[in-house]
């Protein structure tokens, strides 16, 4: 089975040693996404973690577009914070971005880690797992 590339300029352009995301058969791996302007690369949002959830989040539903699904097909998503204490923050705007985006009630699995990111600046990193035109019932 082949895989291909899924690249968008909808969202961030990644380093050259890796994708935005691959599609393999049935299943599109979304590469770890941050608060990044598309156009720019800037980070967005110092400090706002609140922010930084929901452009994250952005960043990772173009990517999932791009390889032809929809939020609805995404199954798993991985969060990856900087502070614990950022926790209750991310898990609102996270909360309210899922709402937008779900039509079907059947939300994503999620883990979350409380880890370091390679930018000072990065608060939220979250990557996903997605099943193309799967079955939504």
């Amino acid at each position: 089975m082949q895989a291909r590339i899924i690249s968008t300029p909808h969202a961030p352009t990644p380093a050259p040693i890796f994708h935005q995301g691959v599609r393999r058969g049935p299943l599109l791996q979304v590469s770890g996404q941050g608060p990044q302007d598309p156009a720019t690369g800037e980070y967005l949002h110092p400090g706002d973690v609140s922010a930084q959830t929901t452009r994250t989040l952005a960043n990772v539903l173009a990517i999932v577009e791009a390889g032809g699904a929809t939020f609805d097909d995404i199954i798993m998503l991985r969060v990856y914070l900087t502070r614990r204490d950022d926790f209750a923050i991310m898990n609102e705007a996270y909360g309210e971005f899922v709402a937008a985006h779900s039509t079907t009630g059947v939300l994503p699995c999620r883990t979350t880690l409380i880890t370091g990111l390679p930018r000072a600046d990065m608060l939220v990193e979250i990557d996903a797992l997605a099943v193309p035109g799967c079955d939504h019932h």
